[in-house]
C-alpha cells in the first residue's frame, strides 16, 4: 500500500474543518451529530484518502451515536486500519487509524457482537460511503 503523505496545510485545504479536526488532530465528533449512513451494500472509505476501511455488512447499531463495525474490510488482522495506544482523556484506549494516510478514525473496544466481539466506534465525518455497483 502506498502511503499518502501531505503537509498540514495541504490536509487543511482538502478537508472540511470538522473532518480535519478528527482525521488530522485526533478529535471526536459529538455522538449522534453525523447523519446516518445508507443501508444499501457498499464500502466505507477513509474521508482523507479514499482507502476502503469498513464494509456495510460489518456495520451494526451499537446505540452509541457513532457508526460501529465489528471488523475492518480485511478482518481484524488486516492492513486497512492500524491501531495505537491512546492515553488521552485520563484513560487508555485503542485508537484506530487509516494505514494509508494515518488519519484518525476512532477507537476499538472489546464489547462488540460476534463473530469478533469487537466494536470499532468510528467518527462518521472520517468516512465516506461508496455503494456497490
Amino acid at each position: 500500500m502506498e502511503k499518502v503523505v501531505k503537509s498540514e496545510d495541504e490536509w487543511r485545504a482538502q478537508l472540511p474543518p470538522e473532518a480535519f479536526k478528527v482525521l488530522r488532530k485526533h478529535g471526536t465528533e459529538r455522538a449522534g451529530t453525523h447523519e446516518d449512513f445508507p443501508k444499501e451494500p457498499g464500502t466505507y472509505v477513509c474521508a482523507g484518502c479514499g482507502q476502503p476501511v469498513f464494509d456495510q455488512a460489518a456495520k451494526f447499531d451499537s446505540g452509541t451515536g457513532w457508526p460501529s463495525f465489528y471488523q475492518p474490510v480485511d478482518g481484524t488482522d488486516g492492513e486497512a486500519v492500524g491501531e495505537s495506544v491512546d492515553k488521552s482523556w485520563f484513560m487508555t484506549r485503542t485508537e484506530v487509524h487509516c494505514n494509508r494516510c494515518d488519519g484518525h478514525l476512532g477507537h476499538v473496544f472489546p464489547d462488540g457482537p460476534q463473530p469478533t466481539g469487537l466494536r470499532y466506534c468510528i467518527n462518521g465525518v472520517a468516512l465516506a460511503f461508496e455503494p456497490d455497483d
